[in-house]
């Protein structure tokens, strides 16, 4: 064992299923994932390939979330993008 302890926790994210190095951080979901873990330094991560999700440590160097798509409010109309009455 060579490894210095800030190797050990800044180790980058690989998938212990299928080796991707894409990882993004994955929403906690029960309230062991939202107290308990944050305590044991630790945070779901989801691969970003196989979409296996584990925990890993919060120094583990991961992607944000991505953003879902954009929804339309109800009673909402998009904006016209011109003034003008084409027959």
């Amino acid at each position: 064992m060579n490894e210095s302890p800030d190797t050990a926790m800044n180790q980058s994210y690989r998938c212990r299923d299928c080796g991707s190095e894409v990882g993004f951080r994955s929403r906690r979901r029960t309230l062991t994932e939202r107290f308990i873990l944050p305590l044991l330094l630790l945070q779901p991560v989801r691969c970003g390939e196989c979409f296996r999700r584990d925990y890993r440590l919060i120094f583990t160097p991961v992607r944000d979330r991505l953003s879902d798509a954009p929804r339309m409010m109800p009673g909402k109309q998009p904006a016209p993008t011109s003034n003008r009455n084409v027959a």
